[in-house]
Formats: C-alpha cells, sequence, structure tokens
C-alpha cells in the first residue's frame, strides 16, 4: 500500500523533526528560542531550565510518535497526531501574546510539519 507508506514515512519524519527541534532547545537553549519567536530573558542562565522543559517535551512528543510507528499502530497514531496539534497551537498564542513576530509563529508552524492551522500534514488515512 503505497499510501500508507507515504504516511508513515511522513509521520517518521516529521517525528524526527520533532525530537530534533526538542533536543536544540536542550543543547542551545538561546539560539532555540530565538529562533522559535521568543527572544530568551537570560539573566544568567535562569531561562535555560524553562527552555530544556520545552526541549524535553518536544522529545517526548516525537517519541511517542516513533513507538507507534515502531508499533505498526496506525489506528492510534492517527489518534495522537491531530492531538499533538495542539502543541503548536499553544505555541503560536504564547509567541503571539509575548509580542512575538507572526512571520515567525508561520515559519515554526510550517517546520514542524504542520500547516499554518496548527494540523500535522501527515495524512490522517493511516488507519487502512
Amino acid at each position: 500500500m503505497l499510501g500508507t507508506d507515504i504516511g508513515y514515512a511522513l509521520a517518521g519524519l516529521t517525528a524526527v523533526g520533532t525530537i530534533f527541534i526538542g533536543a536544540r532547545f536542550l543543547l542551545a537553549p538561546s539560539a532555540a528560542a530565538a529562533g522559535f519567536g521568543i527572544a530568551a530573558w537570560h539573566d544568567g542562565e535562569k531561562a535555560d531550565p524553562y527552555l530544556s522543559v520545552k526541549g524535553v517535551r518536544d522529545i517526548a512528543s516525537g517519541l511517542i510518535a516513533v513507538i507507534l510507528l515502531a508499533a505498526r499502530m496506525p489506528h492510534v497514531l492517527s489518534w495522537f497526531e491531530p492531538a499533538a496539534s495542539t502543541i503548536p497551537i499553544g505555541d503560536a498564542i504564547i509567541v503571539l501574546r509575548s509580542n512575538g513576530p507572526k512571520a515567525t509563529r508561520l515559519r515554526r508552524a510550517r517546520r514542524d510539519g504542520r500547516s499554518v492551522a496548527g494540523h500535522r500534514r501527515a495524512p490522517i488515512h493511516l488507519t487502512t
């Protein structure tokens, strides 16, 4: 089934991208925060733990998707993906409420593999 294989590949790429973004927040929190759309409010390194929390959250989200892919559980994955799309929606709201640039919000949503509306682009029809 070519459609299912493509769906799995797109979901896998999205998961790997999410893990990469999370790792960036752990390894280079200031640079990741600037790319995210909210400048780190560094007073020493007091912001780093908060940015690390975001990194861990992103890595965990990506790992859940990888586990569902590895277990060949397309039905569960098809419910996880839309539920996980609430994360970039919340992120975009936070960026906007913090006077972050709209362009950064839109760029981040697209980079995470989601449409501007916040939904993941991976097809939901994996339940065939």
